[in-house]
């Protein structure tokens, strides 16, 4: 089947209007009428080939919710005119021990949502700047929020579990304090779910201008990274800290922030590498640095729900698909709270 998207076919080439096409649906398919897509910036990364590997033509995209318009006949799980999402797996091995765990994210067989290979035309997964997407029902999750809020929850299905899965792993909530270094797209995700986990929750900006806005997202306190006296305030006092930077930065100034046994665990994905730490800082006080990416579909589905009863979205911009390399440029300045969404019914 034909659709319509938005790719690029070389790196140095502007995203634009292309049609692709998508699978007949087999016994365990799910065929998903698109709404609306996040726009996370993996997607630019991959796109312009600052990540190795891209080929083309590149369809980015991996923040999808819209309506089941078909299924398989051996799906039992969705059915046709439900509101589902598809985040950044659409297939794995599903016989690994990561798998059998649920943590299909970690499956040496991943199957990306775009730039993976596939047996499916072109012969690597397109994401979801298209219109429509036929996937494995074991990777489509249920959306519970009501429809009215369903762009608001495209971002949960990247932003939302790559937050979500190393708070819940390193045991945020009551009792605990809980750092978020970054208030971006992933950031402001973390505040809003380290504090509806009961943590207490400080955020890390090197702008004072975001101080108000982190505390609107449920911070605590807000501290502007750049400021000595402010951060020396918190010396050795963290239990965790969410790190959701996106650019080569000094860890050494978050790491001796850690309490003895505490985390600091990694999110962000430079283009090159962070300088590296200074290994007394982890010695001295028996303090991990730690990575984490997004989280497997049962644990997806796990915040899904918790979203849904605690009233979290992402903070969104909508734009039209024509939009999508303003939208790179201003991702690139950080002029975007906090997460632009494409509204696939202007392609």
């Amino acid at each position: 089947m034909d659709v319509k998207a938005y790719g690029t076919p070389a790196a140095d080439q502007p995203l634009a209007p292309l049609n692709i096409s998508r699978r007949a649906v087999g016994a365990h398919d799910v065929q998903i009428e698109i709404l609306y897509c996040g726009i996370c910036h993996s997607d630019l990364h991959q796109a312009r080939s600052e990540w190795a590997g891209t080929v083309y033509p590149c369809v980015p995209g991996h923040e999808i919710v819209g309506r089941v318009a078909a299924v398989g006949n051996h799906v039992t799980h969705h059915k046709e005119g439900d509101l589902v999402g598809v985040g950044c797996i659409v297939d794995s091995c599903q016989h690994c021990a990561e798998c059998d765990d649920g943590l299909e994210n970690y499956c040496d067989g991943m199957i990306g949502t775009y730039n993976a290979p596939t047996p499916d035309a072109p012969g690597h997964t397109l994401g979801g700047y298209s219109q429509q997407l036929v996937v494995h029902e074991r990777y489509v999750l249920k959306i519970t929020h009501p429809e009215d809020q369903l762009a608001a929850v495209a971002p949960l299905l990247c932003a939302g579990i790559t937050t979500y899965s190393p708070l819940r792993h390193w045991g945020a909530g009551p009792g605990k304090k809980v750092g978020v270094v970054g208030i971006g797209g992933l950031g402001h995700m973390g505040i809003k779910l380290a504090h509806a986990m009961g943590a207490h929750v400080v955020a890390f900006t090197t702008s004072e201008s975001k101080r108000n806005d982190a505390k609107a997202l449920g911070a605590d306190e807000v501290v502007v990274s750049r400021n000595p006296g402010e951060m020396a305030d918190h010396a050795k006092s963290f239990d965790f800290i969410l790190n959701t930077v996106a650019a080569p930065h000094d860890l050494d100034a978050f790491l001796t922030l850690l309490k003895r046994d505490g985390t600091m665990t990694l999110v962000g994905a430079p283009a090159t590498p962070h300088p590296s730490p200074n290994v007394f800082n982890l010695i001295m006080k028996r303090r991990g640095l730690a990575g984490s990416m997004i989280g497997g579909i049962p644990e997806t589905q796990e915040m899904l729900d918790f979203c849904a009863e605690h009233g979290i979205t992402a903070d969104i911009e909508m734009i039209r698909a024509d939009q999508i390399e303003t939208a790179y440029e201003r991702m690139l300045k950080g002029d975007v709270k906090y997460r632009f969404v494409m509204d696939i019914a202007t392609m």
